[in-house]
């Protein structure tokens, strides 16, 4: 079974690293990854424990695909409890650092406490020692990953780390590996942070060889990846565009939330588009964007990696940020760009590095800059308390947000707290586009109705990637549906949700689902770890990993009435586009969502609910 079958557990208290077995039952029940780090997070801690308190615990974790020939077999999550919502928080990454950890003979490590002072995992193969961090505090990510490498004498070492705003508190921190690689959202850098926890260096040697059935593996996983070669999404818009060839779509659709959702569609869409990072600049005469990059086993390559223009103000006297790094995704370029107005695709560029280097998740970053942006326009902040004008817009006043974020400085210190605390500081919580206090990402729910029902009930808050319906409501993956509908939209996002968890637990990327099924999913995990691993039971598996967070969130102190949309969305129509006069009808869906989850009317699942999935 391609399990490692053991877990390192780190009390950084005590400064001990210790080696577990990895409880199969448990496994078997929540496959790996974002189930299994669930089942060990919830089995462990007080569901109402502080987030930054040394009570809190927080877990990488693999899945039993990870480090394997799969397509894209190099996921990895972090699990905590989240500072920025509260809500339990898993945050994936791909690059190259999860297989790593599973080559070298672990599924999961398990820190516990707080340490006295600043500290770095070492893990190559079998040995694992915490080690003295203290010079790499106050370092970048890039910094750090380059100390740690140097000092090991190991350029293959990979290394998870936070950087600045993992250790000034930022609360949408991110884990960083691989230099661009992220476990961005819901704060899991803060809470590593919080525990004088500077990175986890992993070398393994061993690989993966421990596969149920080694010739069926390979035949299987040979089959999956041409289907993925063949589809028009998974093998050619995802390598030429990235993620970013969503930009001009959802902005012609009318979906694109733009300046705080204040509109739905963006005049300058077009300038920070997929298309624009391809074509020459007028300065210099080169695209910004250079090429495509696939992490570990990635057939798929969605990776961007691009140059900014040298002479751009934000960098001309700034040499470090000239070289080729890592470039924008959609969601990255629209939470800098469109939600606050901006079309200044070189300052985007620079944006998304300093959020790369520091560690910071760049949706809520720039969500939030949105909301700082509309309390600018009303009179409610000022130039003297932000630090510079703040208009819609506003590149200066992106790029210096940005900086002022990383660093935990100035009026950065109020914008790190995230859109739902920084809007509630002056008197307009409205303000706050998010979910659970986790700021939505580029989809507007009025316009695409199953999405919004997606963020409000998020276990994680705001997010697109539990319950992506816009392959369904925009692309029509699997099925086309109409987005301005609410029919079928509950069944439709609990399908996607329950879906995805398993996909994320089993370590391969979210993006294959473009592609692939659960039927595609299933013959890959049989020949893997066990023929028990049927579509069927990959259905009730991801079923059980959502209930066993929403039963977390509820202990935590989540209701029904926090399954919500902001009132901008439920009662102000879309402006313009085919989406015009459109506001999301949660209030039609809401109820309906929970019979088909088999959860009562304060949205708690039913005892017949907690027995069908062994809960």
């Amino acid at each position: 079974m391609s399990w490692a079958g053991k877990l390192l557990r780190v009390n950084l208290t005590k400064g001990t690293v210790t080696p577990e077995p990895l409880n199969m039952d448990w496994a078997r029940a929540y496959l790996g990854s974002r189930g299994l780090a669930a089942k060990y997070l919830t089995s462990e801690i007080d569901p109402k424990v502080d987030p930054l308190s040394p009570d809190n615990k927080i877990i990488w974790a693999t899945g039993p695909l990870t480090g394997t020939m799969a397509s894209t077999g190099g996921r990895y999550t972090v699990s905590t409890k989240s500072p920025l919502t509260g809500a339990i928080a898993c945050s994936n990454s791909g690059g190259y650092w999860g297989a790593e950890l599973k080559m070298a003979g672990w599924d999961m490590v398990i820190f516990e406490g707080r340490s006295d002072k600043p500290v770095y995992l070492y893990i190559n193969d079998d040995l694992a020692e915490l080690r003295d961090a203290s010079h790499l505090w106050g370092k970048s990510v890039w910094e750090t990953e380059e100390l740690i490498k140097k000092g090991l004498q190991d350029p293959l070492t990979r290394v998870s780390s936070i950087g600045k705003a993992g250790e000034v508190g930022v609360l949408y921190a991110a884990v960083v590996n691989d230099l661009h690689r992220a476990a961005g959202r819901s704060g899991v850098g803060t809470v590593m942070g919080s525990k004088n926890l500077k990175a986890i260096a992993v070398r393994g040697t061993k690989g993966v060889g421990n596969i149920r059935d080694p010739k069926a593996f390979m035949r299987v996983t040979k089959e999956k990846k041409q289907i993925l070669h063949d589809n028009p999404v998974t093998g050619q818009g995802l390598p030429t565009y990235g993620t970013q060839v969503l930009m001009n779509v959802i902005n012609e659709v009318g979906a694109l939330p733009t300046r705080n959702h204040r509109d739905n569609q963006f005049e300058g869409a077009k300038d920070i588009s997929a298309e624009a990072m391809a074509t020459p600049r007028k300065t210099d005469g080169k695209p910004q964007l250079v090429t495509n990059q696939a992490c570990f086993g990635c057939t798929i390559a969605c990776g961007r990696i691009s140059k900014i223009d040298q002479t751009h103000f934000t960098v001309a006297n700034k040499p470090q940020y000239w070289g080729a790094s890592g470039g924008l995704e959609y969601e990255a370029a629209w939470a800098l760009g469109a939600a606050n107005g901006v079309n200044d695709l070189e300052c985007l560029q620079y944006a998304t590095m300093i959020c790369n280097e520091q560690g910071i998740d760049p949706i809520s970053f720039g969500a939030t800059v949105g909301a700082v942006m509309e309390l600018y326009d009303l009179g409610i902040l000022t130039k003297e308390q932000i630090g510079i004008e703040a208009p819609f817009g506003s590149a200066a006043a992106l790029a210096f947000l940005v900086e002022e974020t990383a660093q935990g400085r100035g009026f950065g210190k109020e914008v790190g707290l995230g859109s739902k605390r920084l809007t509630e500081k002056y008197g307009r919580p409205d303000l706050s586009m998010s979910s659970k206090g986790q700021e939505f990402p580029a989809y507007d729910g009025r316009g695409i109705q199953g999405i919004g029902l997606a963020y409000a009930t998020s276990n994680r808050g705001g997010c697109h990637l539990r319950g992506y319906t816009i392959a369904s409501e925009v692309l029509g993956i699997p099925v086309k549906t109409d987005p301005l509908s609410t029919e079928g939209k509950p069944e439709l996002v609990k399908a996607f949700q329950d879906a995805t968890a398993a996909f994320d637990s089993s370590g391969l990327c979210v993006f294959t689902t473009f592609a692939w099924g659960l039927t595609d999913l299933a013959p890959q995990l049989q020949a893997a770890i066990g023929e028990e691993f049927t579509t069927e039971e990959l259905e009730k598996i991801g079923e059980r990993i959502w209930n066993l967070e929403r039963e977390f969130n509820n202990a935590a102190g989540f209701t029904a009435k926090d399954d919500s949309l902001p009132p901008r969305l439920l009662t102000e129509p879309c402006k313009t586009g085919p989406t015009r006069g459109k506001v999301n009808e949660l209030a039609k869906m809401l109820p309906h969502y929970y019979e088909v989850r088999g959860w009562d009317a304060e949205g708690r699942p039913t005892a017949q609910t907690r027995a069908r999935l062994g809960l």
